[in-house]
């Protein structure tokens, strides 16, 4: 009797340990497409906006945005985001601080 017990609490312990591995995996491949996307993102505009003269000149405003986490912003960066949201779709999903990055990348 008791080895009944037994194997039916191994094989109950065995189940809820593959749901939790499996749910594991999903949740890496959900982290890793995003930060995939990220990266594709990042890449493909800083390529992009060398040639935007707006951009180029919200370089120093961006880099003040940045050491600040978000608190200083100017007028050339507020332009320069709203350039980059126009030019490229993508971008309206980002966040500002992640569009001052890809700024200073350039």
């Amino acid at each position: 009797m008791n080895f009944k017990v037994i194997a039916a609490s191994f094989a109950l312990a065995l189940l809820a340990s593959g749901a939790q591995a499996q749910t594991l995996v999903a949740t890496s491949n959900i982290v890793v497409n995003a930060l995939d996307r990220s990266i594709n993102f990042t890449s493909d505009v800083t390529s992009r906006i060398s040639d935007m003269k707006v951009v180029g000149e919200a370089r120093d405003e961006a880099a003040g945005f940045v050491a600040s986490s978000g608190e200083i912003r100017g007028a050339r960066l507020e332009a320069a985001l709203g350039r980059l949201r126009d030019a490229f779709p993508e971008a309206q999903q980002a966040s500002d601080l992640a569009l001052a990055e890809v700024i200073l990348a350039q």
